[in-house]
Protein backbone atom coordinates (compact mmCIF):
# COMPACT_ATOMS: atom_id res chain seq x y z
CA UNK A 1 0.00 0.00 0.00
CA UNK A 2 1.53 3.41 -0.77
CA UNK A 3 -0.15 5.93 1.11
CA UNK A 4 -0.43 9.41 -0.65
CA UNK A 5 -1.75 12.63 -1.56
CA UNK A 6 -4.20 14.67 0.38
CA UNK A 7 -5.48 13.07 3.47
CA UNK A 8 -7.14 15.57 5.78
CA UNK A 9 -7.49 15.07 9.39
CA UNK A 10 -11.22 15.46 9.62
CA UNK A 11 -13.19 17.90 12.07
CA UNK A 12 -15.68 15.43 14.73
CA UNK A 13 -18.89 16.99 14.08
CA UNK A 14 -20.97 17.85 16.75
CA UNK A 15 -24.83 18.69 17.95
CA UNK A 16 -25.14 21.81 20.10
CA UNK A 17 -24.84 19.60 23.00
CA UNK A 18 -21.63 18.80 22.21
CA UNK A 19 -22.41 14.97 21.18
CA UNK A 20 -21.41 13.55 18.07
CA UNK A 21 -23.18 14.16 14.94
CA UNK A 22 -22.82 11.22 12.50
CA UNK A 23 -25.44 12.19 10.00
CA UNK A 24 -22.88 15.39 9.39
CA UNK A 25 -19.94 13.44 9.41
CA UNK A 26 -21.14 11.25 6.39
CA UNK A 27 -22.57 14.76 5.31
CA UNK A 28 -18.77 15.68 5.28
CA UNK A 29 -17.05 13.01 4.10
CA UNK A 30 -19.14 13.41 0.97
CA UNK A 31 -18.13 16.98 0.53
CA UNK A 32 -14.39 16.19 1.08
CA UNK A 33 -14.54 12.92 -1.11
CA UNK A 34 -16.43 14.87 -3.91
CA UNK A 35 -13.79 17.97 -3.46
CA UNK A 36 -10.91 15.59 -4.32
CA UNK A 37 -9.04 14.42 -1.83
CA UNK A 38 -7.24 11.09 -1.60
CA UNK A 39 -7.82 9.93 1.82
CA UNK A 40 -9.68 10.43 4.78
CA UNK A 41 -8.63 10.61 8.74
CA UNK A 42 -10.63 10.34 10.89
CA UNK A 43 -9.54 10.77 15.34
CA UNK A 44 -6.98 13.03 14.25
CA UNK A 45 -5.35 15.86 16.28
CA UNK A 46 -7.95 18.34 14.46
CA UNK A 47 -10.92 15.93 14.86
CA UNK A 48 -10.63 16.22 18.79
CA UNK A 49 -9.68 12.25 19.37
CA UNK A 50 -8.54 13.43 22.95
CA UNK A 51 -12.27 14.71 23.76
CA UNK A 52 -13.89 11.82 22.67
CA UNK A 53 -14.37 8.22 24.51
CA UNK A 54 -13.70 5.04 23.08
CA UNK A 55 -16.76 3.84 21.96
CA UNK A 56 -17.64 7.14 20.12
CA UNK A 57 -14.05 6.82 18.40
CA UNK A 58 -15.76 2.95 17.33
CA UNK A 59 -18.78 4.79 16.20
CA UNK A 60 -16.79 7.24 14.05
CA UNK A 61 -14.44 4.76 12.58
CA UNK A 62 -17.62 2.36 11.94
CA UNK A 63 -19.48 5.17 10.30
CA UNK A 64 -16.62 6.50 8.20
CA UNK A 65 -15.62 3.31 6.81
CA UNK A 66 -19.14 2.47 5.81
CA UNK A 67 -19.86 5.24 4.31
CA UNK A 68 -16.98 5.56 2.33
CA UNK A 69 -17.22 2.59 0.93
CA UNK A 70 -13.89 1.86 -0.56
CA UNK A 71 -13.70 5.09 -2.78
CA UNK A 72 -10.47 6.41 -1.02
CA UNK A 73 -8.41 4.62 2.09
CA UNK A 74 -9.88 5.64 5.54
CA UNK A 75 -7.31 6.13 8.56
CA UNK A 76 -7.96 6.49 12.05
CA UNK A 77 -6.26 8.14 14.80
CA UNK A 78 -5.08 5.59 17.38
CA UNK A 79 -2.68 7.59 19.67
CA UNK A 80 -2.99 7.27 23.65
CA UNK A 81 -0.74 7.85 26.37
CA UNK A 82 0.05 4.45 27.23
CA UNK A 83 1.16 1.76 24.80
CA UNK A 84 -1.62 -0.60 25.83
CA UNK A 85 -4.09 2.05 25.06
CA UNK A 86 -2.70 2.16 21.49
CA UNK A 87 -2.91 -1.44 20.92
CA UNK A 88 -6.29 -1.60 22.07
CA UNK A 89 -7.46 1.23 19.63
CA UNK A 90 -5.42 0.05 16.54
CA UNK A 91 -6.63 -3.47 17.15
CA UNK A 92 -10.21 -1.88 17.08
CA UNK A 93 -9.70 0.01 14.23
CA UNK A 94 -8.44 -2.54 12.54
CA UNK A 95 -12.07 -4.94 13.15
CA UNK A 96 -13.85 -2.10 12.06
CA UNK A 97 -12.36 -1.91 8.79
CA UNK A 98 -9.52 1.07 8.54
CA UNK A 99 -6.91 0.80 5.60
CA UNK A 100 -4.53 2.14 7.95
CA UNK A 101 -3.80 3.91 11.55
CA UNK A 102 -1.85 7.14 12.73
CA UNK A 103 -0.17 6.74 16.01
CA UNK A 104 0.68 10.10 17.50
CA UNK A 105 3.61 10.08 20.52
CA UNK A 106 2.61 9.62 23.88
CA UNK A 107 1.96 13.50 24.84
CA UNK A 108 2.13 13.97 28.43
CA UNK A 109 4.98 11.70 29.31
CA UNK A 110 8.42 12.53 28.22
CA UNK A 111 9.86 9.10 26.60
CA UNK A 112 13.32 8.30 25.30
CA UNK A 113 13.77 7.94 21.91
CA UNK A 114 14.29 3.69 22.80
CA UNK A 115 10.69 4.14 24.25
CA UNK A 116 8.91 5.74 21.77
CA UNK A 117 10.91 2.99 19.15
CA UNK A 118 9.11 0.24 21.14
CA UNK A 119 5.96 1.96 21.49
CA UNK A 120 5.40 1.79 17.96
CA UNK A 121 7.48 -1.64 17.63
CA UNK A 122 5.00 -3.05 20.15
CA UNK A 123 1.52 -1.40 18.30
CA UNK A 124 2.87 -2.33 14.79
CA UNK A 125 3.02 -5.86 15.85
CA UNK A 126 -0.14 -6.21 16.83
CA UNK A 127 -2.00 -5.17 13.96
CA UNK A 128 -1.59 -6.08 10.29
CA UNK A 129 -2.60 -2.69 9.20
CA UNK A 130 0.07 -0.13 8.13
CA UNK A 131 1.05 2.42 10.43
CA UNK A 132 1.82 6.35 10.25
CA UNK A 133 4.07 7.50 12.50
CA UNK A 134 2.89 11.27 13.81
CA UNK A 135 5.53 14.08 15.13
CA UNK A 136 4.10 17.12 16.50
CA UNK A 137 6.43 18.44 19.00
CA UNK A 138 4.19 21.31 19.32
CA UNK A 139 1.46 19.53 20.86
CA UNK A 140 2.80 16.67 22.30
CA UNK A 141 5.04 19.17 24.91
CA UNK A 142 8.42 18.98 22.77
CA UNK A 143 8.13 15.04 22.65
CA UNK A 144 9.38 14.37 19.24
CA UNK A 145 10.49 11.27 16.79
CA UNK A 146 13.99 11.67 15.85
CA UNK A 147 15.31 11.01 11.91
CA UNK A 148 17.10 8.21 13.49
CA UNK A 149 14.38 6.40 15.19
CA UNK A 150 12.09 7.07 12.12
CA UNK A 151 14.94 5.28 9.73
CA UNK A 152 14.97 2.76 12.53
CA UNK A 153 11.02 2.01 13.02
CA UNK A 154 10.46 2.64 8.53
CA UNK A 155 12.34 -1.00 9.12
CA UNK A 156 9.42 -2.41 10.68
CA UNK A 157 7.35 -4.29 7.51
CA UNK A 158 4.25 -2.71 8.25
CA UNK A 159 5.20 0.85 9.43
CA UNK A 160 4.43 2.92 6.18
CA UNK A 161 4.59 6.50 6.92
CA UNK A 162 5.21 9.46 9.02
CA UNK A 163 3.15 12.80 9.67
CA UNK A 164 5.59 15.46 10.26
CA UNK A 165 4.26 18.09 11.89
CA UNK A 166 7.44 19.84 13.26
CA UNK A 167 7.26 22.71 10.94
CA UNK A 168 10.97 22.18 10.38
CA UNK A 169 11.75 21.54 6.52
CA UNK A 170 15.06 20.35 6.93
CA UNK A 171 13.63 17.72 9.36
CA UNK A 172 11.13 16.61 6.58
CA UNK A 173 14.01 16.30 4.42
CA UNK A 174 16.17 14.24 6.87
CA UNK A 175 12.97 11.85 7.19
CA UNK A 176 12.99 11.73 3.30
CA UNK A 177 16.70 11.02 3.11
CA UNK A 178 16.88 8.21 5.38
CA UNK A 179 13.34 6.06 4.46
CA UNK A 180 13.23 3.45 2.07
CA UNK A 181 11.26 3.84 -0.88
CA UNK A 182 7.71 1.85 0.31
CA UNK A 183 7.64 4.47 3.15
CA UNK A 184 6.18 7.97 2.64
CA UNK A 185 6.82 11.43 4.44
CA UNK A 186 3.56 13.49 4.81
CA UNK A 187 3.61 16.93 5.62
CA UNK A 188 1.81 18.13 8.57
CA UNK A 189 2.99 21.52 8.75
CA UNK A 190 0.27 23.58 5.81
CA UNK A 191 2.23 25.84 4.79
CA UNK A 192 5.01 23.53 3.73
CA UNK A 193 3.47 20.89 1.22
CA UNK A 194 4.52 22.45 -1.80
CA UNK A 195 8.00 22.70 -0.79
CA UNK A 196 8.27 19.20 1.16
CA UNK A 197 6.15 17.55 -2.41
CA UNK A 198 9.48 19.36 -3.93
CA UNK A 199 11.98 17.28 -2.01
CA UNK A 200 9.67 13.57 -2.22
CA UNK A 201 7.03 13.93 0.17
CA UNK A 202 4.08 11.60 -0.83
CA UNK A 203 1.44 14.32 -0.08
CA UNK A 204 0.17 15.68 3.53
CA UNK A 205 -2.70 15.24 6.71
CA UNK A 206 -3.19 19.31 6.44
CA UNK A 207 -6.06 21.03 8.69
CA UNK A 208 -7.06 23.25 6.08
CA UNK A 209 -7.75 20.34 4.07
CA UNK A 210 -11.35 20.84 6.01
CA UNK A 211 -11.71 24.03 5.00
CA UNK A 212 -10.74 24.43 1.51
CA UNK A 213 -10.00 20.49 0.12
CA UNK A 214 -10.27 21.35 -3.55
CA UNK A 215 -7.30 23.69 -3.00
CA UNK A 216 -5.73 21.39 -0.98
CA UNK A 217 -6.12 18.91 -3.71
CA UNK A 218 -4.58 21.40 -6.47
CA UNK A 219 -1.70 21.66 -4.50
CA UNK A 220 -0.92 17.82 -4.80
CA UNK A 221 -2.73 17.18 -8.37
CA UNK A 222 -0.84 20.09 -10.00
CA UNK A 223 2.49 19.25 -8.72
CA UNK A 224 1.57 15.61 -9.83
CA UNK A 225 1.14 17.03 -13.31
CA UNK A 226 4.67 18.62 -13.69
CA UNK A 227 2.35 22.20 -13.63
CA UNK A 228 4.96 23.58 -10.53
CA UNK A 229 3.82 26.95 -10.63
CA UNK A 230 0.60 26.46 -10.39
CA UNK A 231 0.85 24.14 -7.97
CA UNK A 232 3.04 26.76 -6.27
CA UNK A 233 0.43 29.35 -6.56
CA UNK A 234 -1.79 27.04 -5.09
CA UNK A 235 0.09 26.81 -2.03
CA UNK A 236 0.75 30.42 -1.96
CA UNK A 237 -3.26 31.02 -2.17
CA UNK A 238 -3.44 28.94 0.76
CA UNK A 239 -0.92 29.93 3.06
CA UNK A 240 -3.16 32.69 5.18
CA UNK A 241 -5.67 30.52 5.77
CA UNK A 242 -3.18 28.01 7.44
CA UNK A 243 -2.00 31.13 9.43
CA UNK A 244 -5.51 32.11 10.69
CA UNK A 245 -5.91 28.76 12.12
CA UNK A 246 -3.73 30.35 14.86
CA UNK A 247 -6.35 32.91 15.43
CA UNK A 248 -8.39 30.11 18.30
CA UNK A 249 -7.42 26.84 20.15
CA UNK A 250 -7.56 24.23 17.55
CA UNK A 251 -10.21 23.20 16.03
CA UNK A 252 -11.72 26.18 16.95
CA UNK A 253 -10.69 27.98 13.94
CA UNK A 254 -11.77 25.19 11.77
CA UNK A 255 -15.11 24.90 12.62
CA UNK A 256 -15.62 28.55 12.49
CA UNK A 257 -14.04 28.37 8.86
CA UNK A 258 -16.81 26.41 8.42
CA UNK A 259 -19.65 28.34 9.32
CA UNK A 260 -18.64 31.54 8.17
CA UNK A 261 -18.22 29.12 4.49
CA UNK A 262 -21.68 28.24 5.25
CA UNK A 263 -20.83 24.19 6.16
CA UNK A 264 -21.37 24.32 9.61
CA UNK A 265 -20.44 20.91 11.43
CA UNK A 266 -21.36 22.49 14.94
CA UNK A 267 -19.12 23.52 17.68
CA UNK A 268 -16.04 22.27 19.57
CA UNK A 269 -16.10 20.17 22.74
CA UNK A 270 -15.45 22.23 25.69
CA UNK A 271 -13.54 24.08 26.89
CA UNK A 272 -12.26 24.86 23.10
CA UNK A 273 -14.53 27.36 21.83
CA UNK A 274 -14.47 29.70 18.21
CA UNK A 275 -12.80 32.76 16.93
CA UNK A 276 -13.21 35.73 19.51
CA UNK A 277 -15.87 38.16 17.32
CA UNK A 278 -12.80 41.06 16.94
CA UNK A 279 -10.52 38.16 14.82
CA UNK A 280 -13.41 36.81 12.53
CA UNK A 281 -12.46 39.29 10.10
CA UNK A 282 -8.89 38.38 9.83
CA UNK A 283 -10.41 34.57 9.54
CA UNK A 284 -12.94 35.89 6.19
CA UNK A 285 -10.19 37.62 5.01
CA UNK A 286 -8.16 34.39 4.38
CA UNK A 287 -11.05 32.51 3.42
CA UNK A 288 -11.23 35.01 0.78
CA UNK A 289 -8.19 34.95 -0.10
CA UNK A 290 -8.04 30.78 -0.57
CA UNK A 291 -11.01 31.25 -2.83
CA UNK A 292 -14.05 29.67 -0.16
CA UNK A 293 -15.62 32.35 0.47
CA UNK A 294 -16.41 35.49 -2.08
CA UNK A 295 -15.87 39.40 -0.85
CA UNK A 296 -19.55 39.57 -1.36
CA UNK A 297 -20.53 36.85 0.74
CA UNK A 298 -22.47 36.97 4.82
CA UNK A 299 -20.06 39.42 6.74
CA UNK A 300 -17.79 37.69 9.11
CA UNK A 301 -20.03 38.59 12.49
CA UNK A 302 -23.08 36.82 10.50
Amino acid sequence: MRIHGIIPPVATPMQANEDIDLPRLRWFIDHLISSGVHGIFVLGTNSEFYALDEREKQEVIAAAVAHVNHRVPVYAGTGAESTREAVRLTKMAEREGANGVSVITPYFVSPTQQEIFDHYRRIAEQTALPVILYNNPATCGGVKIDVETVARLAEIPNVLGVKDSSGDLQNTIEMIRVVPERFSVLMGRDTLIFSALQFGARGAVPATGNIAPALLAEIYDRFQRGDLEGSRAAQLRLNPLRLALSLSTAPGAVKEALRLAGRSIGPCRSPVSGIAPEKLPKMRAALIAAGVIHQHDAPASA
